[in-house]
Formats: C-alpha cells, structure tokens, sequence
C-alpha cells in the first residue's frame, strides 16, 4: 500500500483501519452496536471520552453518525495522536488529551468531569488484570447516572478450548490469504510511519513508551461485566460477540 507522506492524515487513518481490520474483519460491526447503544441509552448528542482512541477511530465514526456529539480523546501514543489531532484539526467538537491511563491521576487532566458515554475498542487488553480494575473504577467515576461505558476487545472464554482453536486457525487461514493479497500487518504499517518525515519522531517516541507490544491480559467478558459492578456500575453484559471478542456495556 502507497500512503502520501506528510499530512495526508485520511490516507493515514484508511491505511491504520485495513491493518486493523486484517486482525479484525468485523471491526466496524462492533461500532456500529457501539453506537446503537449510545444512541439507545444516552441520545443523539453525546459527550463522550474516547478513551485509549488512537488515531480517532471511535470518535470519526461518533461525529459521523451523531453530528451534534462531542468528543474528548485520550492515549499516550505520539504517533497515533498526531495523526488523530491531525485529523480533527479545526474541528472544535474534539479535543485530545495526552495521559497514561496507569497513571492515578490522568482523568485530572480532562476538560470534563462527566461524560456521558465512555467509549474504547481494543486498546485495554494493554493492560493487566489489576491496573484494568483499577482504570475501571476510576471510569465509573467519570460516567454520569445513567450514562454507559463500553469496551470492544479481545475477550476469550477459556472454557471452550477447541472452539477456541478451530477459531483462531480459521481467522489466521484467512489473514494469510490476505497477507499475500497485500494487506499490512502491524509492523509493516509501523515501518511506513518510522519512514514518514512527519510521523517518524513521533513513532519513535512511541516505542520508547510502549516497546514492541504490551503483555497484557485478555480476560473474559463476564470477568470484565463482573468488575465493573463492582467498581460501581448498575448494569453491565455483552451486548455482541465474536468467536474471540466481545463488547461489554455497563450502564451507571
């Protein structure tokens, strides 16, 4: 794939979503249940914190459908924050916010203290279990009465070992097949932002925070909807799944 360098940040954000919709071929169906639920729950004209957002996935697709939303995003990431600011750039309906979710105190650093919806997708499986328990009481504290937090990720259920391997040799036949039809994987799409004069400092940055990839956990979903009552939430499930990955709504 042929990206133009520079501040071409809609081909940056088409070359990140192909790379990631290789992992995840129905990546944006679990936005668009995300985005039901928003609307179902809190209404057309959400504030919403995207939480871990990258290069502003979530939010596009929020402002897309929901033109009267607002959104805060938050991560750590330099490379991918450049390319978000880059995309929203004049958009007063986002701002960004650079902060380390382990950090005690990154949700001082936000420009609201409640939010309406708290939105990520396969972001936190960064982390391990108890800094995850962690983030999600400091979210239930940030999610307004009847507000809603929502987590797309990686979730696999340990209890079904051979679903779980027919699965996994599937999705990887089929990435396989991709990958000799030309898709990216992650570190050749990261070699192509070490390589432009824009995003290579940022990028390099980025893997003196992070390293190649984190080791954290990928929980199940009922463990995931199980914390967040106990951090504070009314009501939490899955409200979509794959074979390998889930999305959880808790409602405060």
């Amino acid at each position: 794939m042929t990206i133009t360098t520079g501040t071409d940040w809609r081909a940056w954000q088409e070359s990140w979503d192909r790379q990631q919709e290789w992992y995840m071929p129905d990546r944006e169906e679990r936005f668009r249940v995300m985005l039901d639920m928003v609307e179902a729950l809190v209404g057309p004209e959400p504030r919403v914190l995207d939480l871990a957002c990258g290069t502003g996935t979530i939010t596009a697709r929020l402002l897309a459908r929901f033109p009267k939303a607002t959104s805060t995003g938050v991560d750590l990431d330099p490379a991918l924050l450049t390319i978000a600011e880059g995309t929203f750039e004049g958009d007063d309906r986002v701002s960004f916010v650079t902060a380390d979710l382990k950090d005690p105190q990154w949700t001082t650093l936000l420009p609201y203290d409640a939010y309406d919806a708290v939105l990520t997708a396969t972001a936190l499986h960064w982390l391990h279990s108890e800094p995850l328990a962690a983030l999600y009481g400091q979210v239930a504290e940030l999610v307004r009465d009847g507000g809603v937090f929502m987590n797309a990720d990686h979730m696999i259920d340990d209890t079904t070992p051979r679903i779980n391997a027919a699965d996994r040799a599937q999705r990887h036949a089929r990435m396989d097949q991709a990958k000799k039809n030309g898709a990216l994987d992650w570190a050749e799409w990261w070699e192509l932002a070490a390589a432009d004069p824009v995003l290579a400092a940022p990028t390099a940055r980025r893997f003196e925070i992070y390293g190649e990839h984190a080791d954290g956990d990928t929980p199940s979903a009922d463990w995931h909807a199980r914390v967040l009552r106990e951090k504070g939430f009314g009501e939490a499930r899955t409200v979509w799944r794959s074979p390998s990955d889930a999305l959880v709504l808790a409602v405060k």
